[in-house]
């Protein structure tokens, strides 16, 4: 039973998955249906938690948006995400950023991640 499970579920996940972890501010672009419409939004913001894993993977966003914190949960695999761009790179030492919740202004941004030359 578990192996059909799996096998149904292998088959719904994505393959061209962009590569992000947490700290990172990616940029989201998913599509929203209005009407008979149909069109791109984006949302930017840096990644506080990943949870589940295969098709049931999730990641956290948040964003400050007019004075407010707006956090959004996306599913990874979900047909309704056109595409994910990392805008940059985070240093974090931690697996969760929720106490980001609770910093304001410059005390909630999250260090970019220094390559070396010799890295590349």
């Amino acid at each position: 039973m578990n192996k059909i499970i799996a096998e149904l579920e292998k088959k719904q996940c994505k393959e061209n998955v962009t590569e992000f972890n947490i700290g990172d501010t990616v940029k989201v672009f998913t599509k929203i249906v209005e009407g008979s419409n149909e069109r791109i939004q984006a949302f930017t913001g840096v990644v506080i938690a990943k949870n589940g894993s295969g098709i049931r993977e999730t990641f956290t966003l948040r964003r400050v948006a007019a004075g407010y914190g707006v956090e959004r949960v996306f599913p990874l695999h979900s047909p309704r995400i056109d595409k994910i761009q990392v805008e940059r790179k985070g240093r974090v030492r931690r697996a969760k950023l929720y106490y980001l919740r609770d910093k304001v202004g410059k005390a909630a941004k999250v260090k970019e991640q220094r390559f070396s030359a010799d890295a590349k």
